[in-house]
């Protein structure tokens, strides 16, 4: 389960958390949208403080029936943040959420990022494979349907998650022939699915392990939180603190999240109850009967 990022090899024993920076104007949680020098330095200011070890750069909205910016647009958006933030905190690793391969090409060749986060698996741009393995940079493959506009158009499968794993399991081999070593799967939560479909892909997340690859999960302030509780993203934060919880003790390995401080305080307290549980496995109890 080892990840080489930029020569720094991460073993999936201890879940980390990865904070989100959105340097767009249109992202569904209006707080997380940077769209100047400042606030995107505060908000990687704040993700480092915070206990976050991963940040996430997205510079095009994958939210449902979002802006679809040309190219260049988000070369700009994406590398002014990277260049930004390689400057005041060069010891962070950078990962670029998007799903054009000349995106991350340019982010992390040109400009020091290290990671791929492509939420299309490699659907929307033929050449994204052999990018992620011309950069030798870990990627992060998702399940998505369609383009972000349109995912949650199709949301009719003949057998939901036979449907998912199977995609995955050809998307992993097909990257492994291109010798893309560093694999990250994403379930895609909230991406072409129902609520119904989310919850029972939770439900079931050990299988994840199967492809013994660090899992990743995103449920930060999504519609799979708010919709059930009749509430919105901006009151959602305990709902997706709870969510979280329960990823990790089904072997989540990294969350995705705006809230970074709350989603290293849920590491920090399932690792404990980890080593409480470890403990217990190896001690051995006397009983006296009396």
């Amino acid at each position: 389960m080892k990840i080489n990022i930029n020569g720094e090899l991460w073993n999936g024993k201890q879940p980390i958390v990865m904070g989100i920076l959105n340097v767009t104007p249109d992202s569904f949680f209006a707080q997380s949208r940077c769209t100047s020098e400042t606030a995107i330095l505060k908000r990687a200011e704040e993700i480092v403080n915070q206990g976050g070890k991963i940040i996430d750069i997205g510079g095009y909205s994958s939210r449902p029936g979002c802006a679809d910016i040309d190219e260049k647009e988000e070369i700009s958006r994406v590398t002014t943040a990277v260049k930004l933030i390689k400057k005041e905190f060069p010891y962070i690793p950078l990962s670029i959420d998007t799903f054009r391969s000349n995106v991350a090409k340019v982010a992390i060749k040109d400009f020091g990022a290290e990671i791929i986060n492509d939420i299309s698996g490699g659907n929307l741009d033929p050449k994204m494979f052999e990018t992620a393995a011309e950069l030798k940079v870990p990627y992060i493959l998702m399940h998505m349907r369609g383009t972000p506009q349109e995912m949650n158009k199709d949301l009719n499968y003949e057998d939901f998650k036979k449907e998912i794993f199977v995609y995955f399991a050809e998307k992993i081999n097909q990257l492994r022939l291109l010798g893309v070593n560093d694999i990250i799967v994403d379930p895609g939560f909230g991406f072409s699915k129902t609520l119904e479909h989310n919850y029972e892909l939770l439900d079931d997340m050990e299988l994840f392990s199967a492809f013994k690859l660090p899992i990743l999960v995103g449920f930060s302030r999504k519609r799979m939180v708010w919709q059930l509780l009749e509430k919105n993203p901006e009151e959602s934060l305990n709902g997706t603190t709870v969510l979280n919880t329960i990823s990790l003790q089904k072997g989540a390995n990294i969350l995705r999240v705006h809230d970074v401080k709350e989603a290293v305080e849920a590491v920090k307290i399932h690792e404990k109850m980890k080593s409480c549980s470890t403990k217990k496995e190896n001690t051995s109890y006397s009983y006296i009967y009396y």
